[in-house]
């Protein structure tokens, strides 16, 4: 008995010195996507789920990181704060106007930022002063919108889906032209990147025609596994099919960061902080 406890004090110390880490060190995730559509390599940093976390004073450590990439623009895909009353978003705006004095900066929103859009009583206003801050920036989020990069051929799209596909243990189902009517359809000969929280609907996002997805919302799954990967899904699911990296549907690729910060379950274990870095490049092979 007694060298059980000891195993089991020694196990529960080192899971406590693995989620102290992990939840206070962040990790660069190199991509690259190659298409015939690129018409120029283009650099972005991809940020998820910050949840107004701070790496260092004012996030100085995760603004020296980014600029260390060289990106030509920095791309969020939300929860950069949490919806919860009595917290703020100052960390995540720290972030954000460093960056914004640096490099271009295209936002969208995840589920944290369209519920406090939707209830702007019950959390004092808090979205309407987050998106006016933003503008101050010069940043205005994708919400259900496009904006077009020529010279790359590039149309980013900034989708915002009903909070209801956010739901618990199952995945509602999504009509077949719902993507359409938020956003249209996607540009004929243009390279479309799609910004879309909720990974769970890759499915739909590579029928409606995105050729790369960026999402956020699974936080690696939060505690990540040898093999089986990450264990838990915000939508409380097991061992969730996609937890973070790189995916494939057809002509469709989606690209998954395990975000920055954590919320309502403050644990991160095995499973550190991802500032991912994505690399788009003509694809010459297809073009000769």
């Amino acid at each position: 008995m007694r060298y059980l406890i000891s195993i089991l004090f020694f196990a529960a110390v080192y899971g406590a010195i693995v989620i102290i880490r992990d939840m206070n060190r962040f990790v660069v995730a190199p991509y690259e996507v190659k298409s015939d559509k690129i018409k120029q390599k283009y650099t972005f940093v991809m940020l998820s789920d910050l949840h107004n976390k701070s790496y260092g004073r004012q996030n100085e450590k995760l603004v020296k990181a980014i600029a260390d990439c060289h990106p030509d623009s920095v791309i969020t895909v939300g929860d950069m704060y949490t919806s919860k009353e009595g917290t703020g978003f100052d960390n995540a705006l720290f972030l954000l106007r460093a960056l914004s004095k640096q490099f271009p900066v295209y936002m969208a929103n995840g589920n944290h930022e369209h519920k406090t859009s939707e209830y702007p009583q019950a959390f004092g206003g808090m979205y309407e002063r987050y998106v006016k801050a933003l503008q101050e920036l010069g940043i205005k989020p994708l919400v259900n919108g496009h904006l077009i990069l020529p010279k790359e051929n590039i149309d980013l799209c900034g989708l915002q889906i009903d909070r209801s596909y956010f739901g618990h243990f199952r995945k509602q189902q999504m009509p077949e032209n719902y993507l359409e009517g938020l956003v249209g359809k996607p540009a004929a000969g243009r390279f479309q990147i799609l910004l879309a929280h909720n990974p769970l609907y890759f499915e739909e996002y590579a029928r409606w025609g995105a050729d790369l997805v960026l999402s956020g919302h699974v936080h690696g799954g939060i505690v990540r596994l040898p093999v089986l990967g990450g264990m838990v899904s915000p939508a409380v699911t097991l061992f969730p099919k996609y937890d973070g990296g790189r995916f494939r549907l057809g002509n469709s690729i989606m690209i998954l960061g395990r975000g920055l910060g954590t919320h309502t379950l403050p644990v991160r274990m095995w499973n550190p902080g991802e500032l991912v870095l994505v690399t788009l490049l003509p694809d010459t092979k297809r073009t000769q």
